[in-house]
């Protein structure tokens, strides 16, 4: 987490900007003589419109952030309107869990949307809010979003110097092979069961574990992600209660430190989720531990029980990706595997075409959008590269594929360089080298069967150096020499992908 690259300190600038967009969130309510739990409330809900808005356009994100009370205002008055009707209630937040997930298929959008839904319904269970308070929290939570959308797009724009990247566009899929789909069914049964075990272990935390569930299935996909990204829940959660024993107990809620470390909490949410699942849920266990000692009911025995509701929800989730419509980790990685290699055929197709003069050529967005997916890449096979996977094999072959693609990515970010120089040389041979690579590519991305071939029966384009002679790559221009070395790496990849049998999307 410290040693993490941070290109532009956008990490670091987008982390003290939540804290300066919360701390006005909750000093604004304050101003307005709103009550203690409207006031957190406007403090939860500028931390998640913050975080969970990631449009890759500016204008996008102010347009979710607008959409955010329309997802929020209803489930929030349903919640407190139903808060005393216990069956009435838990059918609505399964309802609401559904909702939420299914919403990730339109992107960004809808995933901020469902996320902003949900822990509606969840902060009104949290602060036992009731009818009665509903105009109160109306009204903080309006003020909050308009607080946290003035620091974000007026005073301290970020995105206007740094522009986020564009998400990779979701796998696709149509009925239950949609993986998105397929969460949301896991998901609602998941947190159905955490429901249930959760009211049996207390009446009044139950949510704990809901919660758990909830924020495990996302950003997953497969069963593997899901699995290890309950254990880091479960990891974080236990350091962060025993700093929550050493810390917020013995703090008694005093106003003064306690604002201190919940902006210190909120800082280290946001500069540790792109690295480290672990040291941010710490961070969110702390600062509720030290939210509730603000409130007055902070006990040892209340951290302990969240540590308990927290292994329910994880157990829940994890049982539900291995039970429920599993989607399979070697599936997830094929299909972005693929998605990155036809992204790498993209990019030489125009490279080359840029090469023989066509001006209307550019290589430069498939190479952005190769960092992008290979990044995800990385996020699927990194089950496979856990320190605690006890598949020695495929952890090594995992790791070569990420090394692989990785030299994939610098060789196409050399051949776009080289594209982009006017005076780059339009070598004859440089179409017979984009032709071997775009062959290599083809042969990867075929079906599994077709990978199922011997050496000496792949056709001869992805063969090493056929086609190429004894020509050394530096004897030709720069552009040759990447494409070199591109057919290299890619004829290298064949091995460990075709010794992984992925199954369909759809299988067990």
């Amino acid at each position: 987490m410290f040693v993490a690259p941070d290109p532009g300190r956008i990490r670091l600038r987008t982390s003290l900007r939540a804290v300066v967009g919360v701390g006005l969130s909750v000093t604004a309510a304050e101003l307005a003589g709103f009550s203690l739990t409207a006031s957190v409330t406007a403090g939860l809900a500028a931390l998640l419109a913050l975080f969970t808005v990631t449009d890759a356009r500016i204008r996008a994100q102010a347009l979710t952030t607008l959409l955010l009370p329309l997802a929020g205002f209803p489930v929030l008055a349903l919640a407190t309107l139903l808060h005393g009707i216990a069956p009435v209630r838990d059918l609505a937040f399964v309802l609401v869990v559904f909702c939420g997930v299914y919403a990730r298929r339109w992107g960004p959008r809808g995933h901020a949307l469902g996320i902003f839904a949900f822990m509606n319904f969840f902060i009104t269970q949290f602060l036992h809010a009731v009818p009665a308070q509903l105009p109160e929290l109306y009204a903080a939570v309006g003020l909050a979003l308009a607080a946290s959308a003035a620091v974000r797009f007026l005073l301290w724009p970020v995105e206007r110097t740094f522009p986020p990247p564009a998400a990779p566009a979701p796998l696709p899929g149509t009925g239950l092979a949609r993986p998105t789909t397929r969460q949301a069914v896991q998901a609602t049964a998941a947190c159905a069961v955490a429901l249930a075990i959760g009211q049996f272990v207390s009446d009044d935390r139950w949510y704990w574990a809901v919660g758990t569930t909830w924020w495990i299935f996302v950003n997953t996909v497969s069963r593997g992600e899901t699995l290890v990204r309950g254990f880091r829940r479960v990891l974080g959660t236990v350091v962060g209660i025993v700093a929550g024993l050493l810390i917020a107990v013995p703090l008694h809620g005093a106003p003064g430190p306690t604002a201190l470390l919940v902006a210190l909490c909120v800082f280290g949410i946001f500069y540790t989720a792109p690295v480290s699942y672990s040291w941010m849920m710490l961070a969110v266990t702390l600062m509720a531990g030290l939210l509730y000692g603000l409130l007055g009911v902070l006990s040892p025995s209340l951290l302990v029980l969240r540590l308990t509701e927290t292994a329910v929800g994880a157990l829940c989730a994890s049982l539900a990706v291995v039970l429920v419509l599993p989607v399979t980790t070697h599936a997830v990685n094929d299909a972005w595997i693929q998605r990155a290699l036809r992204c790498v055929h993209g990019a030489t197709a125009q490279a080359a075409a840029r090469l023989s003069g066509d001006p209307a050529a550019d290589p430069a967005p498939y190479a952005a959008e190769l960092e992008l997916l290979l990044a995800r890449v990385r996020l699927s096979l990194a089950p496979l590269v856990h320190p605690l996977s006890p598949y020695r094999g495929r952890k090594a072959r995992a790791r070569q594929v990420i090394q692989l693609l990785d030299a994939c990515a610098q060789e196409v970010r050399g051949l776009v360089a080289v594209a982009a120089d006017p005076d780059a040389s339009h070598d004859a041979r440089l179409a017979a080298a984009c032709w071997r690579v775009e062959a290599a590519v083809e042969a990867l991305t075929a079906p599994a069967t077709g990978r199922d071939r011997t050496a000496a029966d792949r056709p001869a384009a992805v063969r090493p150096g056929a086609g190429r002679g004894d020509e050394p790559a530096a004897a030709g221009p720069p552009a040759l020499a990447h494409l070199h070395g591109l057919e290299r790496v890619l004829v290298q990849l064949d091995s460990p992908l075709r010794s992984t049998r992925p199954s369909p999307l759809v299988g067990s």
